[in-house]
């Protein structure tokens, strides 16, 4: 068969019209779509035993007759019992059947079945709670167990994909002999009929090995040949580096992750393809330093940077801490944002054409169209997560390929951003600057509230501040108390006589830079909010953080709104409340506690919730991975990024691979769209 991809769903054998509505739902519509719909567990019935040779509680495959009649009981309303006894020829085992009456009035008495399920046996008692029974030793094998839904069974599944191999004669190869012989993987074939069906439990293993390794494959030469469609001739090689002069002018010495960050990407700017590099540092690594050295140097050599950040109030920020930094040079220095009055944005403008300014600080405000640049060699944008692909492309176009630099404070794992950031270069400043106090963290319960409101007052009649972070805005959302509600109690009651500000995510921009400006002016003592503070401006003064159902927060979640604090040279503190007393929850809190290493967090929260979860349920703009696990097959990861590189060395266009690049096209399709 030539095109699985093009062989509609409805026209396998047991499927038709309704049916291919289920299986559609599933996210099957072809036939390829459902040999690529693996199995997400297996049960084994190939070793059949017998009472006498098993011990209570094994699940065990039993070749039986049934030896006495159906008897129902209903015990009530909704839940119907059906017993009856069978023999594996020397013991007896009693069955009961849970309101299955389908399977119930198929049993025969005398026939012979196979019993799989768990065996409780108790003196010479032997009995199965709702075990699974099939009719004939066709049953003796390993059975798949796909993903369902309650209108279609696993079984019925693995009855339509049975189906569907028997329609393929041959599934072609999309690897070269050599690449099968050189990483150990058996044909594309024996993996897709064994993933589903394996003829012995070692099978599962070798099917499994050859088909993460190939989707992982084609993951990396997506990436790698995103990279290489981005890798844009160098219009701005910066042939001059003036980092050691602007470490000059900081009031500290850079630690040596900056200057290496700094380094990595001085090396790109010199080389023939413009920089197009992430760099990715904990809360507090000294990301603006790094940028800042690299603003300096493309400067000093002629040319306009441009940095973007996402909200006013951040852009606003740079701009006084970047005029500071820059007082004593001849740079040029202009901040342009949706709040710049009509009058100075028309100059602003007219003086980035002109190029009478060195470096714009802005918001959105700098991708509209009517904003041009004399010679724009370098796009920095902070916080990169906040702005969409095309919003960092339309900054980037406003200049023949500019150096792009995008920043980020969300910890990820290195081995993992191979993955998610496999389009950019990756740089990670992994040290925090000297003299850096560790925030103090501390997990209560609720019992702990008036003493912790009498701990934040006694701080803010010190001159100090605080955060009060609740995870919703509204009241009704749920039993948790919300934003504004929980604002409202403390003012009238723990908090009257404080000045008390709100800030959640449902109000105006303005709005929002107000609060956070009063809270910054000092005006505001106790700001209580939403997560819209997770990425925010530094606000020294700030030394406590309280945060409200803290296990309702992913871990890297609470370590950025933790970074909130801890910005001056006071000591400074968070503090998580949680009444859920799960293991699981417990566990997670007490790691906040033991470190503040935002990359230690990140690989434990990944670990806890996997990918999906810890990036949402798009993993981060990535295509979505039918079999491969991010963390489990990090090892495969490296192989396939160093098979994908040699790859296309050697076959840029990889037209020895038609199929493999086929199913590239296919992956990417979705996310390019």
């Amino acid at each position: 068969m030539d095109d699985l991809k093009s062989f509609d769903i409805k026209f396998i054998k047991g499927v038709g019209e309704k049916r291919a509505q289920l299986f559609n739902r599933l996210g099957i519509f072809s036939l390829d779509d459902l040999v690529h719909y693996y199995p997400r567990k297996y049960q084994d019935w190939s070793e059949t035993t017998t009472v006498a040779e098993a011990q209570n509680g094994d699940t065990v495959t039993i070749k039986t007759t049934m030896i006495t009649p159906i008897k129902k009981a209903i015990i009530r309303k909704g839940l119907t019992l059906f017993k009856c006894n069978f023999s594996d020829g020397d013991n007896i085992i009693h069955v009961t059947i849970f309101n299955n009456k389908y399977l119930a009035d198929s049993l025969r008495t005398f026939d012979d079945y196979i019993l799989y399920g768990k065996l409780e046996k108790k003196f010479t008692d032997a009995s199965m709670s709702s075990p699974q029974i099939e009719k004939n030793d066709s049953a003796i094998g390993i059975h798949p167990i796909y993903p369902s839904t309650e209108r279609l069974n696993s079984k019925a599944i693995a009855k339509v994909v049975k189906a569907a191999l028997d329609k393929v004669e041959h599934f072609e190869d999309t690897l070269s002999d050599e690449l099968l012989q050189r990483y150990d993987l058996c044909s594309l074939d024996f993996a897709i009929r064994q993933i589903h069906f394996p003829s012995e439990q070692k099978n599962i293993a070798i099917a499994r090995k050859r088909l993460i390794f190939e989707e992982l494959l084609t993951l990396q030469l997506g990436l790698l040949k995103l990279k290489t469609k981005k890798s844009a001739d160098n219009g701005y090689i910066i042939e001059k580096d003036f980092s050691g002069e602007f470490y000059k002018l900081l009031p500290f010495e850079p630690t040596s992750a900056q200057k290496r960050a700094v380094n990595d990407c001085l090396k790109d700017m010199k080389s023939s393809h413009a920089m197009n590099r992430l760099v990715q540092g904990d809360v507090g690594s000294g990301k603006t330093a790094v940028a800042a050295a690299l603003m300096y140097t493309v400067i000093k050599n002629g040319y306009q940077a441009a940095m973007m950040a996402p909200t006013e109030i951040l852009a606003f920020q740079h701009f006084e801490s970047l005029t500071e930094l820059f007082k004593d040079t001849d740079l040029r220095i202009a901040l342009l944002t949706g709040s710049t009055k009509p009058k100075e944005k028309k100059e602003i403008k007219k003086a980035l054409l002109e190029g009478e300014i060195d470096l714009i600080i802005g918001t959105h405000a700098l991708i509209q169209n009517d904003v041009e640049f004399s010679d724009l060699a370098l796009v920095i944008t902070d916080e990169q997560h906040r702005f969409g692909v095309e919003q960092r492309a339309t900054l980037a176009m406003k200049s023949k390929s500019p150096h792009l630099l995008v920043m980020s404070a969300t910890p990820i794992p290195r081995t993992l951003g191979l993955i998610i950031y496999g389009d950019l270069d990756i740089s990670v400043i992994d040290e925090l600057p000297a003299g850096r106090k560790p925030i103090r963290t501390d997990v209560v319960d609720s019992s702990y509230h008036e003493r912790i409101y009498n701990f934040i007052k006694k701080n803010v009649d010190s001159g100090a501040q605080a955060y009060i972070v609740c995870s919703l805005v509204d009241e009704g959302e749920s039993d948790l108390i919300s934003a504004k509600e929980y604002a409202e109690k403390l003012s009238k009651t723990a908090f009257k006589g404080y000045n008390l500000g709100l800030l959640h995510g449902k109000l105006k921009a303005k709005e929002k830079d107000n609060v956070m400006n009063a809270f910054s002016r000092g005006d505001v003592q106790v700001l209580v909010a939403t997560t819209v503070i997770e990425v925010g401006v530094d606000v020294p003064n700030a030394t406590i953080m309280l945060i409200e159902n803290a296990d309702r927060f992913g871990l890297s979640q609470l370590h950025q709104l933790r970074g909130r604090v801890g910005r001056g040279s006071e000591k400074s503190y968070c503090i998580l409340v949680s009444d859920n007393k799960s293991r699981t929850s417990q566990d997670r809190l007490a790691i906040m506690k033991e470190t503040n290493d935002g990359f230690k967090i990140a690989d434990y929260d990944l670990r806890a919730r996997g990918p999906g979860d810890f990036f949402g349920k798009r993993q981060h703009g990535l295509p979505n991975l039918v079999i491969a696990d991010m963390l489990e097959d990090m090892e495969t990861v490296r192989v396939c990024q160093a098979c994908a590189q040699e790859m296309l060395k050697e076959d840029i266009s990889l037209s020895n691979y038609p199929l493999l690049k086929k199913q590239i096209n296919d992956m990417f399709r979705k996310v390019n769209n």
